[in-house]
């Protein structure tokens, strides 16, 4: 044509090449995710839809669900379940069990408030001991299962007996002691600055893109398959786009809570760990086939007792959180139907009774749906019969999904 530069036909192939590259991503992309839930690997997606789902029909009962206030509160709800879900779920994907958490949470939630109100000790120490009387708690209960070769499910329901009765023990007579000590109540109670949420937005968008462009990076050097660069693009464009959007609703409110900002981080860290490091990748060997990893040079014991510390020393946090929310420590704390509800969020949340399988994303997400069925049934003013029949049947529609989608990976595989 007249006048048209004669680059232009090249400009107009090369933009066909990309955007045939781009279509063949793309396709390749829909046809890994096909293969894998053909396979049973479903991932997440049955909990983002069923978390879809269940905030559609709480908004349509009460408009006040999605209100940037109850929003808020939902995530102040699930901050001890989560945290605590955290180390349920290391312990499941070695294919064990803890019911002590809810009773480790109370006993050190006990010995915070004693030496807080009590011996009159400053805030800091009393959060240091808290959290070492929970690693010690957590390494006995370890080795006492690894070591001595007692299953866990007994040592941990002993334990869960056990330390009910030394948090009884500790607070004595008092039964409750009010713990109104200004940094410790400021852990629930306080919230972002505005502008320091907008920072946490583009801070986490930073870290997640830099770090699966670094691992796409890593691969291709590596040789292995990697995803296209758009593809990988456009994950951190839907996670940059879903931090704003929180960071934007939130701050329509108080802004965002102290407590949701200490959730996500342990589970960003600890996922890091379960998937970066060699600590990890053990714990996901030794869920599989522990005789194998045995053989394969991997020090079973010690990855156990290390993986039972964590777990009551993520239960020694919920116990700091449960103090500073209630602004109390009490014969109540830690007890109720929290122990259900954080294993109920592992495996909600997409973890695997039968070790291996899973993610610690899945102790937040796991917490999200077992808090908004408890909050939105709260605004509708239903009773506690109708939240526990619900959450069972959530529950036990996720061990269903778990057994059916590992008898199809099984068929798969033979």
């Amino acid at each position: 044509m007249a006048g048209m530069p004669e680059s232009a036909p090249a400009a107009r192939g090369a933009g066909a090449i990309r955007r045939r590259g781009a279509a063949g991503g793309m396709r390749a992309a829909v046809e890994t995710a096909r293969r894998r839930i053909g396979q049973g690997e479903l991932g997440p997606l049955p909990v983002i839809l069923g978390l879809a789902v269940i905030w559609t029909f709480f908004q349509v009962q009460d408009h006040h669900f999605l209100t940037p206030r109850n929003l808020s509160n939902l995530i102040l709800q699930i901050a001890v379940d989560g945290v605590i879900a955290i180390g349920v779920v290391l312990v499941l994907l070695l294919g064990e069990i803890d019911l002590s958490v809810g009773s480790v949470s109370g006993v050190t939630a006990a010995v915070l408030g004693v030496l807080v109100t009590v011996d009159h000790a400053p805030w800091w120490a009393g959060i240091l001991v808290m959290l070492a009387c929970g690693c010690a708690i957590g390494a006995f209960q370890g080795v006492w299962s690894a070591v001595v070769g007692v299953p866990s499910f007994v040592v941990t329901l002993a334990g869960l007996l056990g330390w009910l009765g030394v948090q009884l023990h500790v607070l004595g007579s008092e039964g409750t002691l009010n713990v109104v000590e200004p940094h410790l109540v400021s852990v629930m109670d306080s919230y972002l600055p505005q502008g320091w949420g907008w920072g946490l937005a583009v801070a986490v968008t930073a870290l997640y893109g830099a770090t699966r462009f670094l691992r796409r990076a890593q691969r291709r050097q590596a040789g292995l398959p990697t995803l296209p660069a758009l593809d990988l693009a456009s994950t951190v464009a839907g996670v940059a786009a879903a931090a704003f959007v929180v960071v934007a609703v939130l701050n329509r409110w108080q802004g965002v809570p102290t407590a949701g900002v200490i959730l996500v981080a342990l589970v960003a860290c600890f996922a890091w760990v379960t998937t970066r490091t060699r600590f990890g990748r053990h714990i996901y060997a030794i869920g599989g086939n522990a005789e194998a990893a045995r053989r394969a040079g991997i020090n079973v014991t010690g990855v156990r007792v290390a993986v039972f510390t964590l777990s009551s020393l993520l239960a020694a946090v919920g116990g700091l959180l449960a103090v500073s929310r209630n602004q109390a420590a009490g014969t109540l704390t830690g007890g109720g139907t929290l122990l259900l509800e954080a294993i109920a969020a592992a495996v909600i949340g997409g973890t695997s009774l039968f070790g291996g399988r899973g993610t610690v994303w899945s102790a937040l997400l796991g917490s999200l749906v077992i808090g908004s069925v408890s909050n939105g049934l709260d605004l509708t003013s239903e009773a506690a019969d109708v939240k526990y029949i619900v959450q069972g049947a959530i529950l036990l529609a996720a061990v269903t999904v778990d057994a059916l989608s590992r008898r199809k990976r099984g068929s798969a595989l033979s």
